[in-house]
């Protein structure tokens, strides 16, 4: 799920396809992304641009009628999907979250994801996008989205193949996958290594998984490539951590997306504006 080495900026596009299938899988074994029972291919090792398929009927919103036929957005506010609404009523914190984890979340942060895991053992979560104002009022900007966690639900202290998925703040800074930008602001990496193949937990397809990927900074290097493989506590804290298209099942450490909310994730966050996600089960984020 991750790169061999830190890589460029610029966004690019691998034509290798011979090498995809056993990169793929030989860096997944070591990663927390989605979750396959079998030939998970979750977190490749390349470029930057990913996604994955639908928890919902979200995906039939998705203006695209052909999804591996994206074409490089203007960086614009999203012009699909449900927006969030509007006029709702600005707090101290993100609604959901308690005092110490609000404190946690950075005062130069004025962009957060929040996903609140239904429990501490389940693999069901939602997610939704709150924004700071000039006056420091958290306002909901989109959301909320149905979303899934690791099949084992979520850990304060995360290890590689626990199945779970770590609970904490982090930063949001780099996107990529198998398609092209879908108009984010944020760097992207196009590369063929973002794509997927095998079954997940529930025997659901993962092809199209990371279409659209956006890295959690979870124990890797920002302003590098999601695929990149350097991981500053080691590999046995787990790595690829990523929020992901959704394939209709838990993952083995990521968050998961339906594909039209991914997408309008992507265009929504702005890197001027310090993006977060804050993530946990529900009891977590309340203390």
């Amino acid at each position: 799920m991750s790169a061999s080495s830190v890589r460029s900026r610029p966004s690019r596009t691998r034509t290798a396809r011979g090498l995809l299938a056993a990169a793929s899988c030989a860096a997944l074994l070591l990663t927390g992304c989605s979750g396959t029972a079998r030939h998970s291919a979750e977190g490749a090792t390349g470029g930057r641009t990913a996604g994955e398929r639908t928890v919902s009927g979200d995906e039939d919103e998705d203006a695209d009628a052909s999804p591996r036929a994206g074409a490089r957005g203007s960086a614009g506010p999203p012009v699909e999907g449900r927006p969030g609404p509007g006029a709702t009523a600005a707090a101290a914190v993100p609604p959901g979250l308690g005092p110490l984890t609000g404190a946690r979340v950075p005062a130069k942060a004025r962009q957060a994801l929040v996903v609140t895991g239904t429990g501490r053992d389940s693999s069901a979560s939602t997610a939704a996008l709150h924004q700071r104002d000039a006056h420091g009022a958290w306002r909901l900007v989109a959301g909320p989205w149905p979303a899934h966690n690791a099949l084992s639900g979520w850990t304060d202290d995360h290890r590689a193949g626990d199945l779970r998925t770590p609970v904490g703040v982090f930063g949001l800074g780099d996107a990529g996958g198998l398609l092209p930008d879908p108009g984010t602001k944020l760097p992207y990496d196009q590369d063929e290594q973002f794509g997927d193949s095998g079954t997940g937990y529930l025997d659901e397809s993962l092809e199209g998984s990371f279409d659209y990927v956006l890295a959690i900074d979870y124990n890797r290097v920002p302003g590098t490539s999601p695929l990149d493989k350097t991981r500053p506590l080691g590999l046995g804290k787990g790595s690829g951590i990523w929020l992901h298209v959704d394939h209709g099942g838990p993952t083995k450490g990521c968050v998961s997306l339906p594909r039209g909310r991914m997408r309008e994730l992507l265009r929504h966050l702005d890197p001027a504006l310090r993006p977060v996600v804050v993530m946990g089960d529900a009891g977590a984020l309340r203390k």
